[in-house]
């Protein structure tokens, strides 16, 4: 599409010694500096917004960069909130800079949150796993951005599951939620530079903003465009350097999020109040021959299922290469059917909704469908449960190609 303009000029930060590694978009200040010159700017950020070891707020004031406003998301614009926790407005110490939370009472910008706007940046570590929330706050940003006539930059940044694409394909409209917005699979295997642009090219955006996106600008000016990564390829290993959140706190639990993530909607413990979160779950109602773990009351946890209470389950616990080898590029179903098997009272294990629809049960929006929970009532095994999968993925895996920016 000629409207959406993608950089793939790639730059090297001269701080950067060796030309080899990987460099997120924003390291790549020759691209986007130019562009931020004499403007307005206000960014979507958090603590994962940084450009070798300072914070990309930082460098953009050392560089002259008039930063109006601050958009913070999930967790909070430093990172520190618990998962679901609503936060509000206020003036971030450090900086000085309003800070509007799109995590509270709203999850995109208004029009009276841009007055003082003339770009805007988005720039946040996603973990490539549909139910994180980041991908569909970056949905609501750009809708935001394109509906009140602002330019958006996205400043790109690996995808530490990127190198694979599995999982059921939500069923939209009836499983859209904030915690998965589009018909894709749990991981998708995208960067966020190159989701954003299939939001755009697959025109799931409202009409009036791909109406808007497809609008003629004046010479000098942009739409949308994308500062891409640099020595990143979708067969990266790419570590991360700091914790995405509070509960992602390392390559391990980052690896096992997309299949044990599904222990939220069931009455488990996934690990959450304890050092190893995604990583260790279980029950006090299931064999004490099982691992032993007891949640605790942490920051980014504070009251954490089963808190205190002393629990049975599976330990994952490993080293990231060893985990990366067990995961095989696929989600893991083993635990969650296995779990189910074990658990005494099978009527209680998934948390069951209020008003007792389907489509409210929290375990049906991680999946994105009612079927996984259905399947996994009926016994059906792994192999079963993976083969209805098809062929929603191999579809979707066919539309992912036209929006890839790195080799595969």
């Amino acid at each position: 599409m000629a409207t959406i303009a993608i950089l793939l000029t790639l730059g090297v930060c001269a701080q950067h010694k060796k030309s080899d590694e990987i460099q997120p978009g924003a390291h790549q200040t020759s691209l986007y500096l130019p562009l931020l010159k004499g403007k307005r700017v206000g960014i979507f950020a958090n603590h994962t917004s940084t450009v070798g070891k300072e914070h990309l707020v930082d460098v953009l004031r050392k560089n002259g960069v008039n930063i109006t406003v601050i958009f913070g998301p999930e967790h909070g614009f430093r990172g520190t909130a618990d998962a679901g926790e609503k936060i509000g407005n206020y003036v971030d110490q450090q900086t000085g800079i309003p800070v509007i939370s799109l995590y509270g009472s709203k999850r995109k910008p208004s029009k009276e949150d841009l007055e003082n706007v003339d770009i805007l940046i988005f720039d946040i570590q996603d973990v490539g796993v549909r139910f994180y929330t980041y991908i569909s706050s970056l949905e609501e940003f750009m809708e935001s951005a394109f509906l009140n006539n602002k330019s958006l930059l996205l400043f790109d940044r690996p995808n530490p599951n990127g190198f694979y694409v599995d999982g059921p394909v939500l069923q939209k409209p009836a499983y859209r939620s904030f915690i998965g917005m589009q018909p894709i699979p749990i991981v998708y295997g995208m960067t966020l530079g190159e989701y954003a642009n299939m939001l755009i090219g697959e025109k799931w955006l409202s009409n009036d903003a791909i109406a808007k996106v497809n609008e003629p600008v004046s010479a000098g000016s942009f739409r949308f465009k994308v500062i891409p990564c640099h020595n990143y390829t979708h067969q990266s290993m790419y570590s991360l350097p700091a914790r995405p959140s509070p509960n992602l706190p390392d390559m391990a639990s980052i690896y096992w999020y997309p299949s044990t993530c599904f222990f939220e909607g069931t009455i488990l413990s996934e690990g959450r109040g304890t050092a190893t979160p995604f990583q260790v779950f279980g029950h006090p109602s299931l064999p004490n021959t099982l691992y032993a773990f007891t949640p605790r009351s942490t920051d980014g946890a504070k009251e954490p299922k089963l808190k205190d209470q002393l629990c049975y389950g599976w330990n994952l616990i490993g080293k990231p290469t060893d985990i990366l080898k067990k995961v095989d590029q696929k989600i893991q179903l083993s635990y969650l059917i296995e779990a189910y098997s074990l658990f005494p009272d099978k009527n209680a294990f998934f948390l069951k909704p209020k008003s007792g629809k389907d489509t409210d049960y929290f375990f049906n929006k991680l999946a994105g469908n009612h079927e996984l929970m259905e399947q996994i009532k009926a016994g059906k095994t792994e192999a079963e449960i993976r083969a209805s999968w098809e062929p929603a993925l191999s579809q979707f895996k066919t539309i992912r190609k036209k929006y890839l920016l790195y080799a595969e």
